[in-house]
């Protein structure tokens, strides 16, 4: 077994991907919502015996490679060297080597050498001493330099390109495509010059970009700059000091988000370690449901200005997306976390201890700029405050504020719900994007539905014999699902069931198929004879279309061949037995009583 294969083999999905997503017991399998695309009604399956995923919603599906590849935007020369570094299996050469490096790892290994050459030119180098006397008069430590790897671009125009090429053997294209080089005047130059050098290092402690920030004022150019969108780093999809940060996170069950680098670094310094910056003044969907994994709350501590205002009330659609609380830290005696840290800790850190629910403090915030005794004022409130309402799952806290907005305009409980019906259309249409599931005829439908039922079955040799005593003539083997059926009558008449062995069985083509139905998600039964009286009214169903289907067909040639007498009454014998077996079925399927499939 190569290693591919045995680090498959190793990794089982179930444990993988509740670490991103939580799972619940569906029969035989696993369901959640999917973390692929947006939805209400878990779509999302995933078979510890098939060890595959496959939603059922946007068709995305696969094993624990693809799943990583998904989520985690790996190549696949990642995924493996992770899922072999999760399961304790050293690679060999030939799946270490050159031959699987991806576009990716050459880009995280690039990086870290411009990490460590910017930390070298600040802590060690002569070019570097101007930087290092602004970080002591911020009052940064010399060991928080290390921790969070913080560098220095001279000015040279060339330091670090020239480093990368002569020193480390590195190709011109790569340099360009990390985003560290810029071509101009024909010559390849360092994109960044004369800037302190945040690494923006992601939560698998890789490096993926740099922020640049100038030292004065009155330098050259804006006071930030980050790296150009890369295949390794995408703006709005990384944190400032995640990597720092996870493990306190996880265990105080709460993330602090601040807006830039400084705010964590001070705060990491007065020992409060879950702390983030966003690097801008709102969330993306990206980085809320990279904080899902970690924590359930959300605290945020954005700048007391207009920015950051508008960063919390366009954050919290997102985390309400994702269920979790948001808090917000009233920052005291600054203008954002790192000034009042500066001014005076033991009040700041005060102020995390008694953080407020973000609607009382967007309430109370905007209370305080209206006179509510003006019905202007009034509007003003209901506007701004009852479209953020309607962003909240929980009934019940929705319900507490729309009475706390009644009480506070002096108006009826019943009038805010309806104008808050208003908002909810428009709300929806930007919160959820709607999955069009694939069209299929009723025949298609009943059956995947079959083919699930038996293969997820306790029972899938008994019921394969119930069920194909009905369907065995009457079925073709055009479709997969129909051949799937097929096979499977003929391999249960000479085997014990086991999904792996019947999966080793069927050709290549097939497989696909196969996995679906041991995914699909079916009902609750309650007992055994329910399950197998749902199987046997779904293949009477089947058998009843596909003979009805077949006496059509029969009518139109007795039609066609009317003057061939011959072939007429052949045809007549056919359409009376056919109909003959199709009587016999309809008695099985009272006409009031159809069968309703899940996800039809």
């Amino acid at each position: 077994m190569d290693d591919v294969a045995l680090v498959r083999e190793r990794t089982d999905i179930i444990s993988l991907i509740q670490e991103y997503v939580p799972l619940k017991k569906a029969g035989r399998n696993f369901k959640a919502n999917c973390p692929f695309h947006n939805e209400n009604t878990p779509s999302f399956m995933v078979s510890p015996e098939r060890q595959m995923f496959h939603c059922f919603g946007c068709h995305k599906g696969g094993d624990a490679y693809t799943f990583l590849m998904e989520y985690e935007h790996m190549e696949f020369p990642e995924a493996l060297r992770f899922l072999a570094k999760r399961v304790g299996i050293t690679l060999h050469e030939g799946a270490r080597g050159s031959g699987l490096t991806s576009r990716k790892e050459a880009l995280y290994e690039i990086n870290r050498l411009a990490s460590s050459f910017y930390h070298y030119i600040l802590t060690t180098h002569p070019a570097g001493k101007k930087a290092l006397s602004y970080l002591k008069e911020r009052k940064i430590h010399e060991a928080t330099l290390g921790t969070f790897r913080i560098g220095f671009a001279p000015a040279s125009g060339s330091a670090l390109v020239s480093y990368l090429l002569r020193k480390k053997g590195c190709k011109e294209e790569d340099i360009l495509e990390s985003g560290l080089g810029a071509r101009r005047m024909g010559r390849l130059v360092d994109f960044f010059s004369d800037r302190l050098m945040f690494p923006l290092i992601d939560h698998r402690e890789n490096v993926v970009g740099f922020s640049g920030r100038v030292l004065t004022a009155t330098a050259h150019g804006p006071k930030y700059i980050n790296t150009k969108d890369t295949p390794v780093y995408h703006k709005g999809e990384h944190f400032f000091g995640i990597s720092i940060a996870k493990e306190q996170m996880r265990k105080e069950d709460q993330a602090i988000l601040v807006e830039g680098e400084f705010d964590v670094i001070s705060s990491f310094q007065e020992g409060i370690t879950n702390v983030l910056a966003i690097k801008g003044s709102a969330l993306t969907e990206a980085q809320v449901r990279l904080l899902s994994r970690y924590v359930r709350k959300v605290t945020l501590c954005f700048d007391d200005d207009t920015a950051g205002w508008d960063g919390v009330v366009r954050s919290l659609p997102l985390l309400e997306r994702f269920d979790l609380t948001a808090t917000v830290i009233a920052l005291p005696g600054g203008k954002d976390p790192d000034e009042a840290i500066k001014n005076d800790p033991y009040t700041f850190k005060a102020a995390l201890k008694h953080d407020v629910p973000v609607y009382d403090y967007l309430l109370e915030k905007k209370i305080a700029s209206l006179d509510l005794k003006d019905v202007s004022s009034k509007k003003n409130l209901g506007d701004f405050f009852l479209p953020i309402l309607t962003t909240i799952r929980n009934e019940i806290i929705k319900e507490h504020y729309l009475k706390k907005l009644s009480a506070l305009l002096d108006t009826t409980y019943e009038s805010l719900v309806r104008e808050m019906g208003r908002h909810v259309s428009a709300k929806r249409d930007v919160l959820f994007t709607q999955v069009q599931k694939e069209k299929l005829t009723r025949e298609e439908v009943l059956e995947q539905y079959l083919l699930a039922l038996l293969v997820q079955s306790e029972k899938t040799k008994d019921f394969v014999k119930e069920s194909m005593k009905v369907l065995a003539k009457i079925l073709p083997k055009e479709r997969a699902n129909q051949k799937l059926l097929h096979l499977l009558n003929e391999y249960t008449e000479q085997n014990i069931y086991t999904t792996s062995q019947f999966a080793a069985f069927l050709p290549t083509e097939l497989i696909e198929a196969f996995n679906t139905a041991t995914l699909y998600p079916l009902g609750q039964f309650v007992e055994d004879g329910s399950y197998k009286k749902e199987v046997n009214r779904v293949a009477n169903e089947l058998a009843t279309r596909h003979l009805r289907r077949k006496l059509k067909t029969l009518s139109l040639q007795i039609d066609e061949r009317e003057k061939n007498n011959e072939e007429t009454e052949s045809l007549r014998k056919e359409y009376t037995y056919i109909a003959g077996l199709l009587d016999g079925l309809r008695r099985m399927i009272p006409s009031n009583n159809p069968i309703k499939l899940h996800l039809e």
